[in-house]
């Protein structure tokens, strides 16, 4: 086996001690927001009927988990925010895949999706809900319309990108289309695919929240309106804060 030089075990330790510091000062400016939050609410600085508290919200939660009312929500919303995900993901490659294929079509369809990415996704809500009726496809349309069309035009930027030089070397070597898209393209598009993704699950989530808060019976939008309306924040509802008043 081969020894580990000094000045090697010394760039370890480094890399160790720098990853501890990034653990230790992710976990310190976590737990400093929710004591200063915590504390704030309970002297009176912030209004805990309004904010609520870690502590109540742990106890709403606690008390969600106990009735299994929780995991209700939890698996509409993770159910119907993969599902919008993955679609925009095979949906957003395959258009990509088109427009790079003809450049004509990515001409003529450029400024469309332009604009279509443009428009603010809240507003296409009740229309999908008018269209498709409150329904759990049209909170996974809602979601996929908060992020295909910026996917697609991301991933069709990265296809034109690619090095000619190599697709250059493909048709030189007596390649198609396919081979130069299957052996250069998709291959060297891989990192702003899985990049592309990152942001599509984020913003696929975004766009379920909003269609769950207009067209759903249940998901974390729908719990999150029926908490507003009822004013129950960390276990705190109307009433009790009525009486408590009186």
């Amino acid at each position: 086996m081969n020894e580990i030089s000094a000045g090697q075990q010394s760039y370890l330790d480094q890399r160790k001690r720098y990853k501890r510091i990034v653990r230790i000062s992710r976990a310190a400016i976590l737990l400093g927001f929710l004591f200063l939050w915590e504390f704030t609410a309970n002297v009176g600085i912030i209004d805990s009927f309004i904010f609520s508290s870690p502590s109540k919200i742990t106890l709403c939660f606690w008390g969600m988990v106990l009735d299994k009312s929780i995991f209700v929500h939890l698996w509409t919303t993770l159910y119907e925010t993969i599902a919008s995900f993955l679609l925009v993901t095979f949906i957003s490659i395959l258009l990509a895949v088109l427009l790079w294929c003809s450049r004509k079509l990515s001409e003529i369809m450029d400024p469309y999706l332009v604009v279509l990415n443009s428009l603010p996704k809240s507003a296409l809500a009740p229309l999908l809900i008018v269209w498709l009726g409150a329904t759990p496809t049209t909170i996974i349309v809602a979601g996929m319309s908060v992020a295909i069309f910026g996917s697609i035009l991301n991933l069709y930027t990265s296809f034109i990108n690619v090095d000619e030089e190599e697709i250059k070397l493909i048709y030189t070597l007596r390649g198609n289309k396919w081979h130069a898209l299957t052996k250069v393209v998709l291959p060297s598009s891989i990192p702003s695919i899985i990049s592309n993704m990152k942001v599509n699950i984020g913003l696929c989530l975004v766009g379920v929240i909003i269609g769950e808060f207009l067209a759903a019976r249940s998901g974390l939008g729908y719990l999150i309106i029926y908490s507003s309306q009822v004013f129950r924040w960390g276990g705190i509802r109307t009433q009790s804060a009525i009486e408590a008043i009186l």
